[in-house]
């Protein structure tokens, strides 16, 4: 493993080493001013110098206060100097060396545009990059991707522009929160769908920029946050015709299957008003291209993501929230890491937007399905108070799960004052799953458990979002009013079958033994919301302004859950685990603000008084004689205070002060037991009380876009009352462990971030460095004495990236991480956990349109208390060649996992456990595929239509 490392960075320094050699006649030094015709000086010019051979970026700056710039160490060659000033022609020069030290230059004048330079602007304003505040446009035609790469590929070359191996991106130092193409969302919200479906050879310019949040855009109040934007500009060839790509793979079997294969699509249809696209995969490489929102929905998780834009108040912050799961406890559990196991998928969608002056309406419909099969097996050591056990289980799993989603937004501008804005998110799934697991518990006195259960499950889910919003400008600046209305559904149907075996040896007493279990289990759950808010702007002086809102919610939960125990020809209704509930809670908020706004500072402080009701009763079958009543009244004031400061050359302070208070949930507060693992059973507690937690932030960003030097440093913290956790009680004899919330003092987490980002030479070498720590004390009690874990982590990183010659691209990643874990319930429990991650790729473009890459990730994880030490490298490598005059074609062969390494090891520790967990997942495998790239489809176009 060892000698790979080598390698890598032996042929890496080489490359780098040839890259830079200097060569004779020595380096100089060129130096000069921009000014205008008038002589005066052009500060925060952008100053560019290009390769005469083929026009790529060489260095760039910005000039000084006085208009002056300079670039050393520059090899003896031919360059072509560009400067651009808002409002001037931008100024070309072409700089070959004298064999002189230092050349300077002198004043160099920027003319202002005229009508009749018009066209000469137009020639000489294509740029690599040009910097406008704080706002970068990067020229895509200047950054060399080989042919049929995607966005993706495209955005790793640029300047200040960073994507990790999960395809998460980060621009001058802030991470990307939205992605448009031409100035219009494609598929919602996640960045990732544009990122590795468009093509790069599409894009024209690539425009990174702070821009509003949809929440301020919305109501009209500007509360001083911004988020970081890319917008891609399409090449004006790609929006007269459809382009796209498809690939298709496949290879011999590995891991039991006959094939391994692959296809995958998009195509893309853009004008200046229509925007339409498709996408589609399918694969039995666990490969399931998945948005985030679409990977909830695989998990099965009922949970739905109400569309927080029509909540106003405190910058539409939702100051109190449910934790339900959904499922009732009827969920069987899934591994959340993607690539896990073995999974067959399929997805597909399409994405419509529609956009003018007056009106824009954009709809999406996302379809996709996964087989899932994991085969896993845990150990753990738990400790209580009186004594330690062990567990012991093996478990087969499969899950399916199919899921809709479709997206819905109208906008329209019905005159300068009046907007109106329409919202609907709705999904439908169904699934089935079944599990079966062995579990054997070894006490410290001899005796065993060994558990046999079978779960099999279908359920069917509905959930849909619906919000009108309505905002009116008035005539006195800054004046504005905005209402909303929500209405939202959720439904879950769901069966369960279970059965479950206990077989026991060693000292155990028969009263202590646990009967055997062989039950249905029937959810119907519907969960109804109305939702109404109010918002009302004065600005009262000439910086300040008055913030009012209101708001009210009406939920209607009701569930209906029956539990029958299963004998031989009869069925029998089990009281103690049935349960019918109905629960209506209503909430109302009425708060107030003042914002002072001036000069890129944005400052707020307010005070809300929030109201939630609940009022329900529950009994084990909605006809029995009897209901028990619940009712409970919540009041609490919500003090915030939020600043932004723009401190204006790219230098962000923020910061704020919070409360938020999390409800118990109509399950947690229901005193009946639900046994889906026998072995851990949940029950609620109706004396729960709120969670409230006091939330502080303060956070500085920077960014220099002449220099692409950018730091970002925070801290946060949260105090809590009254949390609400989950104490467990585990019999000493059976080890059936009864987990039930309650509220706790004392919990607390705190946490620190830095980053810093340089380039070691500009475009071809950029250095990022980043630490952070967390610290947390959670408390819980175990068999009714109280532990308090506290935590402490340390990590850090550094990423490289290097494009020294075209021919050659390298990116490598090493990320540390150290976890102390302290029990106060035993010092024999303290625990450190030690998770490094070590990753890089190298891509190389040989002759006749030859391409490698390859990449290797090596995992560590280590904890010397339980002599736990894994250690996994993963190496993947593909050749590719590009086909024809045209180059639209490519055939590429990829080996998987090469050295037939890869297993999901985890070591997770709890409140008074240590869990190792190994899952069987896919491992070596080799592809040859085809990928055909379609650009320049012409399609009819009718002058009143799209196609």
């Amino acid at each position: 493993m060892k000698n790979l490392f080598l390698l890598a960075v032996l042929c890496l320094l080489s490359a780098a080493l040839y890259a830079q050699s200097p060569v004779s006649p020595p380096r100089f030094t060129l130096q000069g001013r921009a000014v205008d015709t008038s002589a005066a000086p052009l500060p925060a010019s952008t100053v560019m110098l290009l390769s005469a051979k083929d026009s790529s970026l060489v260095n760039f700056t910005r000039t000084g206060e006085n208009g002056s710039f300079s670039f050393k160490n520059l090899k003896a060659a031919n360059y072509v100097l560009k400067i651009s000033f808002v409002g001037l022609i931008p100024y070309n020069q072409v700089i070959k060396p004298t064999g002189e030290a230092v050349i300077d230059l002198g004043a160099l004048k920027l003319k202002p545009i005229t009508r009749e330079l018009m066209e000469v602007v137009v020639r000489t304003a294509k740029a690599p990059l040009t910097i406008k505040g704080d706002t970068i446009e990067y020229n895509a035609s200047s950054f060399k991707v080989p042919p049929g790469s995607t966005v993706e590929d495209l955005l790793r070359k640029l300047p200040g522009v960073q994507v990790d191996q999960d395809g998460n991106i980060r621009a001058q130092g802030q991470d990307v929160k939205k992605m448009t193409v031409d100035g219009k969302n494609f598929f919602g919200n996640d960045p990732k769908q544009a990122t590795k479906n468009l093509q790069a050879e599409a894009i024209s310019k690539v425009q990174v920029y702070n821009d509003k949040t949809e929440q301020a855009k919305l109501t009209g109040v500007d509360d001083g946050k911004k988020e970081k934007t890319i917008n891609l500009e399409l090449k004006e060839e790609f929006k007269k015709g459809g382009f796209g790509k498809i690939t298709a793979a496949a290879g011999p079997a590995s891991n039991n299957v006959s094939t391994r294969a692959e296809v995958k699509g998009s195509y893309n249809k853009f004008n200046a008003k229509h925007q339409f696209s498709l996408v589609g995969l399918g694969n039995n490489t666990n490969q399931q291209g998945l948005s985030r929102d679409d990977y909830q929905d695989f998990r099965g998780s009922n949970a739905y993501n109400s569309n927080q834009n029509a909540d106003f108040g405190f910058s539409g912050g939702n100051y109190f929230y449910f934790s339900d799961s959904g499922d009732e406890g009827l969920g069987i559990p899934v591994s959340g890491r993607q690539g896990v196991g073995f999974s067959n998928n399929a997805a597909g969608g399409a994405n419509y937007n529609f956009d003018t002056k007056e009106k824009k309406w954009s709809g999406s419909y996302y379809y996709n399905q996964t087989r899932l099969e994991l085969d896993a097996h845990r150990l753990s050591n738990n400790t209580l108070p009186q004594s330690e056990y062990t567990r012991d289980e093996t478990s087969n799993q499969v899950n399916f799960n199919g899921n809709h989603r479709l997206s819905l937004r109208y906008e329209k501008q019905i005159d300068s004052l009046n907007t109106l804005v329409f919202i609907n998110n709705s999904r439908y799934g169904s699934g089935n799953a079944h599990l079966f697991r062995i579990q054997d518990l070894a006490r410290s006195n001899g005796a065993t458990t060994h558990n046999e259960s079978s779960n099999n499950s279908d359920q069917r889910q509905f959930a849909t979002s619906n919000s009108l919003i309505y905002r009116l400008k008035m005539h006195k600046k800054g004046r504005s009013f905005a209402a909303s209305a929500t209405y939202e559904v959720n439904t879950n149907n769901s069966t369960l079958y279970l059965d479950s075996k206990n077989t026991y040896s060693g000292p155990i007493n028969a009263a202590d033994k646990s009967p055997d279990i062989h039950q249905d289990q029937r959810n119907d759950i519907v969960r109804t919301e109305y939702k109404a808010s109010l918002q009302y702007v004065e600005p009262f002086a000439k910086r300040f302004f008055w913030e009012t809102f209101y708001n009210f919610s009406l939920r209607y939960d009701e569930v209906d859950r029956d539990v029958f125990n299963r004998g031989d020809n009869n069925y029998i209704h089990n009281d103690s685990l049935s349960l019918y509930y109905k629960n209506n809670y209503i909430y109302n908020r009425l708060g107030s603000s003042v914002r002072y706004s001036f000069k890129g500072l944005n400052v707020s402080a307010g005070l809300a008084v929030q109201r939630f009701t609940l009022n329900g009763r529950f009994a084990p079958d909605q006809t029995s004689a009897t209901f028990t009543p619940i009712s409970r009244v919540f009041t609490t004031l919500i003090p915030n205070v939020n600043l932004n400061y723009d401190l204006k050359n790219n230098r962000y302070l923020y910061g704020g002060y919070n409360v938020s208070v999390q409800i118990p949930t109509s399950l947690q507060l229901q005193p009946v037991r639900n046994n889906s693992n026998p072995l851990f059973i949940n029950q609620g507690n109706p004396d729960l009380l709120p969670q409230l937690g006091h939330n502080v932030n303060v956070g500085f960003n920077y960014f220099n876009p002449g220099s692409f030097i950018n730091m970002y440093i925070g801290i946060n913290g949260t105090k809590y009352v009254n949390q609400i956790v989950n104490s467990q009680n585990t019999d000493p004899q059976t080890l059936i462990t009864v987990i039930k919330p309650e509220n706790l003092p004392g919990g607390q987490n705190f946490g620190s971030y830095i980053g810093f980002g340089f380039p070691l030479k500009k475009t071809k070498a950029t250095l990022d460095l980043n630490a952070g720590t967390n610290l947390g004390n959670n408390p819980a009690r175990i068999n009714n004495v109280l532990n308090d874990t506290r935590s402490q982590n340390y990590n850090g990183g550094a990423r490289l990236s290097l494009t020294p010659v075209e021919w050659l691209t390298f990116y490598g990643n090493a990320n540390l991480s150290v976890t102390n874990t302290q029990f106060s319930i035993g010092s024999n429990l303290n625990q450190a956990f030690i998770n490094n991650n070590f990753s890089g790729e190298l891509t190389l473009k040989l002759p006749h349109d030859l391409y490698i890459n390859t990449n290797l990730n090596y995992r560590i994880s280590r904890n010397a208390q339980l002599n736990f030490d894994q250690r996994i490298p993963i190496w993947n490598a593909s050749m590719y060649h590009i086909l024809g005059k045209a180059k639209r074609a490519e055939i590429r062969l990829t080996a998987v996992d090469m050295l037939n390494r890869n297993v999901a090891v985890t070591l997770n520790r709890g409140v008074n456990y240590t869990q190792s967990e190994t899952i069987q997942t896919l491992a070596r495998y080799f592809t040859l595929g085809f990928t055909y790239n379609m650009r320049g489809v012409q399609a009819k176009m009718r002058r009143d239509g799209f196609f």
